[in-house]
């Protein structure tokens, strides 16, 4: 199961990644770059401290790490596309010294206990076949103080909001990747269905527990376009 959904983000990255940063623009209202603000808002990482961005894509959270918060970020993806899409913003952002990007997995992270001042990772833990064990080993990198913070898709409570979403996610986005190629027909067909399904297998009272259990103090959250989105964040004790 974990080597099928791993062979499955791989194929499914691979064939977006060139137009990732700009769909995801237009696939969230424009509010995909309000949320990542605030996830590294939420690093409370200080100048010149080692941060590990895990699941970072194009590196879009991590260059606004290193950027604003002048930190040297360790990009961490499975997807070599991904990463490789980063590479020209990093460099156009003068970023290059500050990032480094690394091929992993966030489930088998390559570095040693409390190796990291901050940890950071986005729209995760859908792709992973264990959660709270992700959890735990991102956790373990972290050392004693520092923070960590998540950002993922969400599905809304109110009745209306949910109405809105659910066209939002089955037509309105199906139509658009349709529109665009056909992996992106492939993604959007399959993100939502997958946002709901994660959802209703672990609520978000159970992430909370999840990185309570990890050892993580002080966990919060905060919530974005009526529930669509979530930050998630806390310290090691």
């Amino acid at each position: 199961m974990a080597v099928e959904r791993t062979r499955f983000a791989k194929r499914l990255f691979a064939g977006i990644a060139s137009q990732y940063e700009r769909m995801g623009v237009l696939l969230s209202f424009g509010q995909d770059a309000r949320w990542r603000r605030f996830l590294v808002s939420r690093s409370n990482a200080v100048p010149g401290a080692r941060v590990l961005d895990v699941a970072a894509g194009t590196q879009l959270v991590s260059r606004a790490l290193a950027a604003g918060q002048n930190v040297h970020v360790v990009a961490l993806d499975q997807s070599e596309p991904m990463l490789r899409a980063g590479g020209e913003p990093n460099r156009l952002a003068g970023l290059e010294e500050q990032i480094r990007p690394v091929l992993g997995h966030a489930e088998r992270l390559p570095f040693g206990d409390g190796s990291f001042d901050a940890v950071s990772f986005t729209y995760l833990l859908r792709y992973v076949d264990d959660p709270p064990a992700t959890v735990h080993e991102l956790v373990r990198v972290l050392r004693v103080g520092g923070s960590i913070a998540m950002l993922e898709f969400s599905v809304p409570e109110a009745p209306l909001a949910r109405l809105g979403w659910w066209i939002q996610t089955r037509v309105v986005m199906r139509l658009v990747g349709i529109a665009v190629s056909p992996a992106w027909a492939r993604t959007t067909a399959f993100l939502g269905p997958s946002i709901s399904r994660f959802v209703d297998d672990h609520p978000i009272e159970e992430w909370v527990r999840w990185f309570q259990a990890a050892g993580i103090r002080h966990v919060r959250t905060r919530s974005f376009l009526f529930g669509s989105a979530v930050v998630l964040w806390g310290v090691k004790s």
